[in-house]
């Protein structure tokens, strides 16, 4: 059955502007591996997504799994994150839906073996298309300035315009 694979970086910046729940609104349940519960959860205990991450398993929908490709984690290991890496591979051995990346290393590995891809700007222009956000501007504008998420211009203005804000 495809999953909807979601990285650390998804989870904890949507946390940080308190719209985690946009992940269960829109895709039911989400899989995370080992590695990003670790970064998010275990070492991350106190910061934006821990507790979210661990109420979200708690309700079910979120899942963690653990890939089993390991030559495939040890491959992508020499360039990207643990969390990175298994969230790729998970992904693709899953058939994945989607992947939530938003590293541009990450997202580049996850094309080569032909995922479908989003990340937190994506999740935040579905919200605003679904009317479940007044403004994608504001969205975003928080996610820079609260979440410390890094937005270049050309990107904040095209996402702008994919919502019609623009």
């Amino acid at each position: 059955m495809p999953a909807v694979v979601c990285d650390s970086s998804t989870l904890i910046h949507l946390a940080r502007i308190n719209r985690i729940t946009f992940l269960k609104d829109f895709y039911g349940k989400i899989v995370v591996a080992p590695a990003v519960w670790k970064e998010v959860v275990d070492e991350g205990q106190g910061r934006s997504g821990s507790s979210e991450l661990k109420e979200a398993k708690e309700s079910g929908w979120i899942e963690v799994i653990a890939p089993e490709n390991k030559p495939l984690i040890q491959l992508l290991e020499r360039e990207l994150h643990d969390g990175e890496s298994e969230t790729i591979a998970l992904a693709a051995e899953r058939h994945a839906e989607l992947v939530f990346l938003d590293e541009s290393e990450a997202r580049r590995a996850a094309r080569i073996l032909g995922l479908k891809i989003s990340g937190v700007i994506g999740i935040l222009t579905k919200a605003k298309l679904a009317g479940k956000v007044p403004s994608l501007r504001d969205e975003l504008d928080r996610l820079r300035e609260d979440a410390g998420f890094w937005i270049g211009d050309d990107l904040y203005h095209r996402a702008l315009k994919a919502a019609g804000e623009e």
